[in-house]
């Protein structure tokens, strides 16, 4: 498989595509990196340096690629942070691009806007971008908890609150939907749940809350699920080997006492997820 990646990237530690790339490298598919800043290190640290790249030369380097005449090869599109509703309409044309050459391309967007306990953390206009514009142009979402529950306009405590709210999003456009982090009344102290739904129906595993939370872990899981759900074409087995692998990466990363995800230490669990979670049907 070949992907066109727009995201951030890093030169020390792991987030967007200093974070997606290498795994899915590492499971053998091709990824064509097309960064929208280039800083020292992520935000995370307070402080940091580098530039942010402009719109225009984010879509001169997709229009370079475009004149190879290869574009119409990427079978996906993935992008996560978007400092810049600019930058996603640079996004959004590359998609639209990209299917134009190519039907059958996805594109998976990761529509990162906050979390629980943060609020919102991306500039103002943002949000109102991701749930009005970006989310209902992709084939798959990746929310965590409280991403979904903006998006769908509604506060959700129960699982089948959630289901419902992810119901609300499909009906938008995203066939796929990938949901992290979720905490209901039902799930086990200590643990989360991740949901996956589709056409095929909706799966959840239920995961142990480890006691960490890195930076660029929802970009590594973005770019598992839509490399296993394109590869497999199963939502129950990509959900599986995703949780699988990010479980593994981030126990590597509590060992290593260290705030940068362990990608390369882990790197074995990326290659051959590990069946740890077994997905349960939820309808």
């Amino acid at each position: 498989m070949q992907i066109l990646s727009i995201q951030s990237s890093v030169a020390y530690g792991h987030v967007g595509n200093s974070a997606a790339v290498f795994p899915l490298q590492r499971l053998g598919h091709e990824v064509w990196s097309v960064n929208t800043v280039h800083f020292s290190n992520h935000t995370g640290y307070g402080a940091w340096r580098g530039p942010l790249l402009a719109p225009d030369d984010v879509r001169d380097v997709i229009a370079g690629i475009d004149d190879r005449g290869v574009l119409g090869q990427a079978d996906a599109v993935l992008s996560g942070y978007q400092g810049d509703p600019a930058v996603g309409a640079v996004v959004l044309d590359a998609v639209a691009r990209v299917k134009e050459l190519n039907p059958a391309a996805v594109y998976c967007c990761d529509p990162v806007m906050g979390d629980v306990g943060r609020g919102m953390f991306v500039r103002p206009g943002i949000p109102e971008f991701m749930r009005d514009t970006a989310v209902p142009a992709a084939d798959v979402v990746t929310p965590n908890h409280f991403e979904l529950d903006f998006l769908a306009g509604t506060t959700t405590t129960t699982l089948e609150e959630v289901l419902a709210a992810v119901d609300v999003v499909r009906e938008r456009g995203p066939r796929d939907v990938l949901v992290t982090s979720v905490l209901h009344d039902a799930v086990p102290e200590g643990h989360l749940d991740v949901v996956a739904v589709s056409d095929a129906g909706a799966w959840a595993v239920t995961t142990p809350l480890l006691p960490l939370a890195p930076n660029g872990c929802g970009d590594v899981t973005a770019a598992l699920y839509l490399a296993h759900l394109r590869t497999t074409g199963s939502p129950a087995e990509a959900l599986t080997l995703t949780t699988g692998t990010v479980f593994a990466v981030l126990e590597e990363t509590l060992a290593a006492g260290t705030r940068e995800i362990q990608l390369v230490a882990a790197q074995g669990a990326i290659a051959s997820p590990p069946r740890t979670f077994a997905p349960r049907r939820l309808r």
